[in-house]
């Protein structure tokens, strides 16, 4: 087991033997509490071996939210658009509700961030503690 796999497994250990699968789960978390990198690891280890899948897309774009996140954390604002684009392109595959995720909602997010940036003219960095995002599940 490689030092990422450990701590992955120890961000995602609470989350086991629930309904959805504890990288699902663990990625909620992670990102909600700002931990954008960490959010995108967790989720990748669960997307990699399936990424031609059903879902392959719906957790590509889930990651690449997050990873638009790092870049803003990193005050990579022109780079942060560019993975919200693609986010929004994966996600807007599955329309409604999936895997208790509503997904008009995480595109409104996404559109909001980006139009942040774009009313800043890539200039401003819209994120701070007051301002971060969160994403919630629903039964």
């Amino acid at each position: 087991m490689s030092k990422k796999s450990g701590e992955i497994a120890a961000l995602v250990k609470e989350f086991g033997g629930r309904e959805l699968n504890a990288h699902y789960l663990g990625y909620f978390s992670c990102f909600n509490r700002g931990l954008y990198f960490e959010a995108h690891d967790v989720l990748e280890e669960l997307w990699l071996p399936q990424r031609a899948g059903e879902n392959g897309a719906f957790y590509k774009g889930l990651i690449q939210l997050a990873g638009a996140f790092v870049h803003l954390k990193k005050n990579r604002l022109r780079p942060a658009a560019a993975l919200f684009n693609l986010a929004e392109s994966n996600l807007k595959k599955f329309p409604g509700t999936h895997e208790h995720l509503e997904i008009e909602t995480v595109l409104r997010l996404i559109q909001l961030w980006r139009g942040r940036l774009e009313t800043g003219r890539f200039e401003i960095n819209p994120l701070n503690a007051e301002t971060a995002p969160e994403l919630r599940l629903i039964s």
